[in-house]
């Protein structure tokens, strides 16, 4: 029987960063509370349901399609053909703050300049939010989480996507709304991310679970198309996005996608989970996939690997779990 291994990378041997020393004490953790107005959709939402909706002045629907090897190839579908009433939302220039190089390769907005855009697009304390990509959901998770970090819950991620707005033969169009701006008036929710820092004293904390969501072949560090340095990040286990979805691209049905997750949790409380991916995008949706499944509370580390490797006092681990 083979065996996987574990192979952790000190790359640094002076000068460690002291905020990952083991000794330092973990800070208490406390679920983010969210008060959804009535009637509201908070995590999946189906294609019959928004085109009940479409007309509604309360809903906002914005197009988060994106592709990581062509960056203009969202906008360029978009201005092809999108839902009615839909506008643009880009991943790099709207839902993701300025490079730094240290960073990660999507670092989260400045919530000033999130909450006046969201104002731009007519997003107001009362509307409902509804976000959708090409299939999966991936891109429009991000939208989705970054909304819910600003203290909006009322926002929903469309099942399915554009893909299967486009099975069912529902309308579309060329159109660009126009809507009045609205006042979003932002009511941030740290608690929702992990800072590196954080990570770092976590990922050896048995009472807390870190969780990296890309595929198996980048957690062991045999392919890596995206990032500098292949692996994971020393302490992590593996629970590929993927195993979310039917051989078909839907979404599992909760009780199925709970049982996985909670075997993830080996027994932790979703709440002290902190789930990452190569940029803070994927691991958005992986806490969609929690909530999907009934079990709040899971966090992400925003600059994700991107952002662990860019640091070389971080560890580095490849092989499996």
């Amino acid at each position: 029987m083979a065996v996987s291994k574990t192979v952790v990378v000190h790359r640094a041997t002076v000068g460690s960063n002291p905020t990952l020393s083991a000794a330092a004490p973990l800070a208490p953790q406390r679920r983010a509370v969210f008060q959804p107005l009535p009637m509201t959709h908070t995590t999946l939402l189906d294609t019959a349901t928004l085109a009940a909706h479409l007309d509604d002045p309360d809903w906002v629907v914005l197009d988060c399609r994106f592709d990581l090897a062509n960056t203009s190839w969202g906008e360029a579908e978009y201005a092809a053909a999108h839902l009615p009433g839909a506008a643009c939302a880009h991943l790099d220039r709207d839902l993701s703050g300025p490079l730094t190089g240290a960073n990660g390769r999507h670092p989260l907005p400045d919530p000033a300049a999130l909450a006046a855009r969201l104002g731009q697009w007519g997003i107001g304390p009362r509307t409902q939010v509804v976000a959708y990509d090409q299939d999966t959901g991936m891109y429009a998770a991000r939208l989705w989480w970054l909304l819910r970090w600003l203290g909006h819950p009322a926002v929903a991620v469309l099942a399915g996507g554009w893909a299967q707005w486009q099975r069912e033969a529902r309308p579309t169009t060329t159109a660009v709304p126009r809507r009045a701006p609205a006042d979003f008036t932002p009511r941030p929710q740290p608690r929702l991310a992990a800072e590196a820092a954080e990570v770092g004293r976590l990922r050896a904390d048995p009472t807390y679970r870190l969780i990296d969501v890309r595929v198996f072949e980048r957690f062991r560090g045999e392919w890596e198309p995206l990032d500098p340095v292949a692996g994971h990040i020393p302490g992590a286990v593996n629970f590929s996005i993927k195993q979310a979805f039917t051989p078909a691209a839907a979404w599992l049905p909760p009780v199925e996608l709970r049982a996985k997750l909670l075997a993830r949790l080996g027994g932790v409380p979703p709440e002290r989970a902190v789930l990452y991916c190569g940029s803070g995008v994927t691991a958005a949706q992986g806490v969609l996939a929690f909530e999907h499944a009934g079990l709040p509370g899971a966090r992400i580390y925003p600059g994700s690997w991107s952002e662990w490797i860019a640091d070389p006092a971080h560890p580095i681990a490849t092989g499996g779990e």
